[in-house]
């Protein structure tokens, strides 16, 4: 952290649990019941404050987005929470996929 910067740029971090439980409901549109039950379904496991309180992240608010999106088509929280986690596994694969052909691109390239 800087004098300049005390926050030290962790507001720009995907990763860093800003958010409450409940301003994180506030944001998605939701209750904290809801935040709750994705956390239980495993979906999102929040970070906790010293004194024991959710903290979210801005990654764990969109993913939560994602929850509810199907949630709000009809969907049981626990199928909506396993559709997430697939589509975020496989979006994970696509990209590992794309790197390891960016490679032998390379490799290929590079050969005499």
């Amino acid at each position: 952290m800087t004098a300049d910067n005390p926050l030290g740029g962790r507001l720009d971090d995907d990763d860093y649990p800003a958010y409450t439980m409940g301003r994180a409901a506030e944001m998605l549109g939701t209750t904290p019941g809801f935040l709750r039950a994705i956390g239980e379904a495993r979906l999102i496991t929040p970070l906790r404050s010293e004194g024991g309180h959710r903290r979210y992240s801005r990654y764990q608010l969109r993913i939560a987005a994602r929850a509810r999106e199907l949630v709000d088509e009809g969907m049981p929280v626990e199928a909506a929470c396993r559709i997430v986690i697939l589509e975020d596994q496989l979006e994970e694969a696509q990209r590992i996929n794309a790197e390891f052909r960016r490679a032998a691109a390379e490799q290929h390239d590079d050969a005499p």
